[in-house]
């Protein structure tokens, strides 16, 4: 039976979508719910999987665009019923790539070097593969005489492996090369670019600095980080400590939370705070929900979760959908400061930066610090002047004493007095 795999939907606007890669060669025999293709849309990069097991023929080759419900590829489910069928030992005729493991078995022993032979000494073997062939008490003879097939991957891996060419140094008066490569935007790169634009054109965006000194948060991660990676399993970073504040600030000044919609101001009650990941794929900013209810922990752990798909290209749209705030943090590639351009339709973004130590006043002494500068970006249609610098002081002085967090960003003595 021919089965259709057909191209799902990504999400309610998008109707095209992009086969960025197949995972798998036309003719292999694929198991069902094996992933054979790699899906990019303007929002999201999806996995196609099998929904049989079968022979793949594939349809759309990749880095073609697809209307979203047409065919990408068809399993033939008979083929796979016929390699079920067809004993390990059987001599009937059968395919030649299927017949290729017991016709290497019967062959004579003298067609394949034995296992002393300098041949296979010549194989070289991972430290990780060796572990598991003494775990099973398997040779290296035992391992290629279970080879099925050498394809032309196996082929190319070994040519490129073998290759002995030299690298060409450009000497003085020697020509440069003048090439050049060039490569089809994704559609997810597409949609980033115009999203981009539509920001610098369509918002009165507006970015206001600050400095922050990170003694406290560093010296706590210092002090209590094998605590907490004992307890929590997870690293504890500057990032968590950043939400709750960001948190805590837009509960005082709820127009940074606020986004536009027609000629309507919207303020969720709620924080679901956007974090940009950097992917193979291109910036994704998957969301944490609900900031306001997760620990520290709780915040590095959902982190930790969404990078992780994000590099491994498993987030879905629901997961990079429905923020009301964004952070960035371009200090882990080095930034000293930045703009950062707004998350449609959010209304303001913060920026971190670079931690660097600086000479900086302390009750009229010079001392060294721990600094970073912080930017806030923010839509001036609906953000005042006030609110967005109120904003960004509140995170200051919440990362500077990170106690006023337990308290709301009040002072504890405030909370005490109920002032």
């Amino acid at each position: 039976m021919i089965v259709n795999i057909t191209i799902p939907s990504p999400g309610e606007s998008i109707s095209e979508v992009e086969i960025a890669s197949w995972l798998v060669e036309d003719g292999a025999i694929v198991e069902k719910d094996q992933e054979v293709a790699e899906i990019e849309s303007e929002k999201a990069t999806l996995m196609l999987a099998a929904t049989e097991a079968g022979k793949i023929t594939i349809v759309a080759p990749a880095h073609t665009s697809v209307k979203v419900g047409s065919v990408a590829c068809t399993i033939d489910t008979s083929a796979n019923a016929e390699i079920s069928a067809t004993p390990a030992n059987s001599t009937s005729s059968a395919p030649e790539s299927i017949a290729t493991t017991p016709k290497l078995a019967q062959e004579p022993a003298a067609d394949l070097p034995s296992a002393s032979s300098s041949l296979f000494e010549k194989v070289k073997i991972t430290p990780v593969a060796r572990k598991k062939m003494e775990e099973h008490n398997l040779s290296i003879e035992d391992v290629l005489n279970g080879l099925q097939r050498v394809s032309a991957s196996d082929v190319e891996a070994s040519l490129r492996a073998s290759s002995s060419t030299p690298t060409v140094r450009v000497e003085a008066g020697d020509t440069p090369s003048r090439d050049e490569n060039r490569t089809k935007m994704t559609q997810l790169r597409k949609k980033l670019a115009q999203r981009l634009v539509s920001v610098k054109n369509e918002t009165a965006m507006l970015t206001t600095f600050n400095e922050v000194d990170m003694s406290a948060v560093m010296e706590l991660r210092k002090k209590y980080q094998k605590e907490f990676v004992d307890k929590h399993g997870v690293k504890l970073g500057i990032m968590s400590f950043f939400t709750k504040a960001v948190v805590e600030a837009l509960k005082q000044h709820p127009s940074v939370n606020s986004m536009i919609d027609g000629d309507d101001i919207v303020t969720p009650n709620f924080y679901d705070i956007s974090v940009a990941v950097q992917t193979p794929k291109g910036l994704m900013v998957p969301v944490v929900r609900d900031a306001q209810s997760l620990s520290l922990a709780g915040i590095e752990l959902k982190i930790q979760e969404l990078a992780d798909k994000g590099r491994n290209g498993k987030l879905s749209l629901d997961e990079m959908s429905g923020g009301t705030f964004t952070i960035t943090n371009g200090g882990v590639f080095g930034s000293m400061m930045s703009t950062p351009i707004i998350n449609p339709p959010q209304s303001g973004i913060l920026g971190m930066h670079n931690i660097i130590e600086r000479p900086v006043a302390i009750n009229g002494k010079v001392e060294i610090r721990p600094m970073m500068y912080i930017a806030l970006s923010y839509d001036h249609r609906i953000i005042d002047g006030k609110d967005s610098v109120g904003f960004l002081v509140k995170v200051k002085q919440m990362i500077e004493n990170p106690m006023l967090l337990l308290f709301s960003g009040t002072s504890p003595d405030k909370k005490l007095l109920d002032l």
